[in-house]
């Protein structure tokens, strides 16, 4: 997206006195009840915080206080090896990095443009297979949890589907169960690290997904879930590869593209414009990725 807008970050409160630092490092294993003997004593004698102190004992990391921290302002994220979740989903596990505050930066932006302005849904659309939409959509996913939306991430690439791999979701029924009549909305999938988030797998593949996303039963669908969570992301397959992303947008009625860098032919990204804004629907903005 063009101009990027200030992020808008919400007040975060710490959840209690009982979730003190020095309470979560020993609740987590960080430290044991002699190290926060020792650490108390140092810090009463250096007039310091508790971490500070803990840190200068060489009981804990940089690492350690940043996880207390995320826990103390309800802003969960991961720790590599903790999670069979991908490690691909680097908003959840490296949340300060300055890959996720771009990822961040978008937010905010589509946000104020789509989500601030009364919608609830919106089409995450690569043009061209490889062009990294689907990994763009379930960080974009994982950031909007992470600010306390009730979040739902759907995976609506019938073709070639990745969100249950990304998210290490095992059942097999999904969005074209549910679509066919085969299967309820209940197979949506909580991510137990990131409590806001909940993903819906694509389900059985079916031999015709471009006919199952175009029914009226997808419509109706699309209000019961907007009625049970603040934001729904669709991940959809690649324009290049199929027309599913049309009966998408003209549902959500908004579409974010994702293209790549040195990869994703500009004729292509114009001609899906076109072609979403005739469905009836909105190019909310384009994000540049790379890598």
């Amino acid at each position: 997206m063009n101009h990027p807008l200030p992020i808008n970050s919400a007040a975060a409160k710490p959840v209690g006195s009982d979730s003190s630092i020095g309470a979560l490092l020993l609740e987590s294993g960080k430290i044991t009840p002699e190290g926060a003997e020792r650490v108390l004593r140092s810090q009463k004698e250096l007039g310091i915080r508790f971490g500070e102190a803990a840190q200068r004992l060489g009981l804990i990391t940089e690492a350690d206080i940043q996880q207390v921290l995320a826990r103390q302002f309800d802003y969960p994220y991961l720790t590599p090896g903790e999670s069979k979740l991908s490690p691909k989903l680097v908003a959840a596990f490296q949340p300060f990095s300055h890959q996720v505050e771009m990822l961040r930066a978008v937010r905010s932006q589509v946000m104020l443009r789509w989500f601030a302005r009364g919608h609830k849904s919106l089409a995450i659309v690569g043009v061209e297979p490889g062009d990294g939409a689907s990994l763009f959509a379930a960080n974009l996913a994982v950031v909007f949890s992470q600010l306390g939306e009730n979040t739902l991430l759907v995976d609506a690439n019938l073709r070639t589907p990745t969100q249950h791999e990304n998210f290490d979701i095992k059942g097999r029924q999904g969005l074209s169960d549910i679509l066919a009549g085969r299967g309820e909305t209940s197979v949506a999938t909580k991510v137990p690290s990131l409590l806001s988030l909940t993903v819906l797998p694509a389900g059985t593949l079916p031999p015709n997904p471009l006919e199952l996303l175009s029914r009226s039963a997808f419509g109706a669908l699309k209000l019961q879930l907007e009625a049970a969570h603040d934001i729904v992301l669709y991940d959809a397959p690649a324009f290049a590869t199929a027309s599913d992303a049309l009966p998408l947008a003209a549902r959500t009625g908004g579409v974010l593209i994702v293209v790549r860098k040195n990869h994703t032919s500009l004729d292509n990204v114009a001609s899906l414009t076109d072609q979403v804004t005739q469905s009836g629907a909105q190019v909310v903005g384009s994000v540049l990725v790379d890598f």
